[in-house]
């Protein structure tokens, strides 16, 4: 078992919250168009810092425990550029303003943290208490998986999500963004902007993606403070990575794929170690280096016959991948 005392709990609080208000300062000082250099730096700055740590974590607590960090830290990362693709498809469809989207961007990843962490402390007790749990994460994982890959194709229906019609219904909503104020007086009537709505939307796809991401890499390590922060350190780096590859989030066409072959191994691994722990010793078990390993072959796969698709068939496009099928209803209001 990892043994982390408060201290050490505090302080790794205190420097993701850190890194966070700097984020939010920004977003909130100097709303701008975030260029592809600055993007790249913010990026490699991120990607540091979680590499630091991993590297401090795996000296001070073994090697074995900053494995099973660096493969979580990869799965949330993995999943989270699929979460991109969603950021995207919401932008387009609202029409952000750019200089607006850094700070939904931000937003997204605050209110991502906040969820995380009311699952991860919710999924390491019932972990805790109940075994089986294990058996649930891993069916659900692998129903995640097999909805995902039978939708790789598709994209999530934005404009037909339940909690964003319901939002249209009940609010006055204007026309304009309003200088990305989230509520403003129009004809003298107090009203929401489409900024309102487009945070709604991404607090929706947020509490989606925690739904998904806990579980999968609960599958990887059983320890909360490595999952909370393989999730947190993955999570601060996804607002710069949002402008450094959105240009090129249309060239991973084997990405759903991809991610939904990850997630049904790892609810594989995590339904033997149920079967493991509950039923017989002789079941075997799924070690942290070969899910590392595993984990890395599928993506540098998926990378590589994605650009070699794209590169062949300049048509191509990627899709971000549905928990759904589009209904006909739905197909025909679009």
């Amino acid at each position: 078992m990892l043994d982390i005392d408060g201290t050490t709990w505090a302080v790794t609080i205190g420097l993701i919250v850190v890194l966070l208000a700097a984020d939010l300062l920004i977003a909130a000082l100097r709303p701008h168009r975030v260029g592809f250099g600055e993007a790249a730096a913010w990026s490699v700055f991120y990607v540091l810092v979680a590499v630091a740590f991993g590297v401090w974590f795996a000296g001070a607590h073994g090697g074995d425990f900053g494995a099973q960090y660096f493969a979580g830290y990869i799965v949330e990362k993995s999943l989270s550029v699929d979460n991109l693709f969603v950021f995207v498809i919401i932008m387009t469809t609202f029409a952000v303003p750019e200089e607006h989207q850094h700070k939904v961007l931000t937003f997204g990843i605050v209110l991502a943290l906040i969820m995380r962490a009311i699952f991860i402390a919710v999924g390491a007790t019932l972990l805790s208490l109940f075994s089986f749990m294990f058996l649930i994460f891993g069916l659900l994982l692998l129903y995640t998986a097999i909805q995902l890959f039978r939708h790789r194709n598709e994209d999530p229906d934005v404009e037909n999500n339940v909690i964003v019609k319901t939002a249209r219904r009940v609010l006055p909503i204007s026309e304009e963004y309003v200088g990305g104020r989230l509520t403003a007086r129009v004809d003298g009537r107090k009203v929401v902007t489409p900024l309102f709505v487009v945070l709604v939307a991404i607090g929706g796809v947020d509490l989606l993606f925690a739904l998904d991401s806990i579980p999968a890499v609960f599958g990887v390590t059983s320890e909360a403070y490595i999952v909370f922060t393989a999730n947190a350190f993955a999570l601060l780096g996804l607002r710069a990575l949002f402008f450094l590859v959105k240009g090129l989030l249309d060239r991973l066409v084997y990405l759903s794929a991809g991610l939904a072959i990850i997630l049904a191994f790892i609810g594989v691994k995590l339904i033997l170690h149920w079967g493991h722990v509950d039923i017989h010793k002789n079941i075997p078990e799924v070690s942290t280096p070969v899910s590392l390993g595993v984990i890395i072959g599928i993506l540098a796969i998926v990378v590589i016959a994605s650009l070699l698709k794209t590169r062949n068939d300049p048509t191509a496009k990627a899709h971000a991948g549905s928990l759904r099928g589009h209904s006909s209803a739905d197909t025909s209001s679009e």
